[in-house]
């Protein structure tokens, strides 16, 4: 057992179903799994901007059938990626906004997720990456495992662009289970040489309908090994799906956590998980 806090920071009103996070002091990045935009909170004014990334007839709380399924952010230096999970031919688009010239680039990553389910020996309909984290030169894409196969895995991708130049690796893994139910990746951040990651137990076996919550974990990942070094449940009722730094003193590290409760509420609760070091 390892110590830790969880506690309430924010209530963000407008954004809805919020499934990823990125802090950059005093901004704090989200993305919605049903809606079209990249949203910026200021932690300290409270004010909320939007980012169209896309044109639909509706923007938020899109229907699931031909919703994007935005369910991963990460960045490098000025431009922040967004993507889609792939677990529907609808969903395998990624969003390249750079947030100096406010400029906005679609990127058709179909090649690249049909590769993954064939390296990955994972099938069409069990296919759903959750997180996604970029180094620059490397991208680790987190394949979520709750469908009826529940295969975790991290595909390790490098090359000079997601279209039609890469290669990829493929680790599998085994996470811990709450009440006979194994939990499920649903993002990481890199700090270091470590992966702090996010799984939640959820009782459904499949990739596009929810199910019921049963608690979430955190965990520690080490990228030279590509072995999980620890785990630790942290909530028996949140669907924790994003994590960033928040951060960092001599003895503690803390994130920011975003949970999506599967609802129409156009209402985010942000929290602080403080791990001792």
């Amino acid at each position: 057992m390892h110590a830790f806090q969880l506690e309430l920071l924010f209530q963000i009103i407008g954004i809805g179903s919020a499934s990823g996070l990125l802090y950059h002091e005093p901004s704090l990045y989200l993305i919605s799994d049903n809606g079209a935009y990249l949203y910026q909170f200021q932690t300290q004014t409270k004010a909320l901007e939007k980012t169209l990334l896309f044109d639909n007839p509706v923007v938020e709380n899109i229907p699931k059938k031909i919703k994007p399924d935005f369910e991963s952010i990460t960045h490098f230096e000025d431009d922040y990626f967004i993507f889609g999970s792939g677990s529907t031919p609808n969903r395998n688009k990624m969003f390249q906004y750079h947030s100096k010239n406010k400029t906005i680039k679609t990127i058709d990553l179909t090649n690249l997720y049909l590769l993954m389910q064939s390296f990955g020996n994972i099938k069409p309909e069990d296919f759903n990456i959750e997180g996604v984290v970029f180094t620059g030169e490397i991208w680790y894409f987190l394949q979520r495992g709750n469908a009826g196969t529940g295969k975790n895995g991290i595909f390790t991708v490098q090359g000079s662009n997601l279209e039609n130049d890469f290669t990829i690796l493929y680790n599998s893994y085994r996470l811990p289970k709450i009440k006979g139910i194994q939990s499920s990746f649903t993002d990481a951040v890199l700090i270091n040489d470590t992966l702090y990651f996010l799984s939640t137990a959820e009782n459904t076996k499949s990739t596009f309908d929810d199910g019921v919550v049963l608690g979430s974990f955190v965990g520690l990942l080490n990228t030279k090994t590509m072995k999980i070094d620890f785990t630790q449940q942290i909530s028996s009722q949140h669907k924790f799906e994003g994590i960033s730094l928040y951060q960092s003193t001599a003895s503690t590290i803390e994130f920011l956590l975003c949970d999506d409760d599967d609802s129409d509420r156009l209402q985010t609760n942000i929290y602080k998980l403080v791990l001792n070091k």
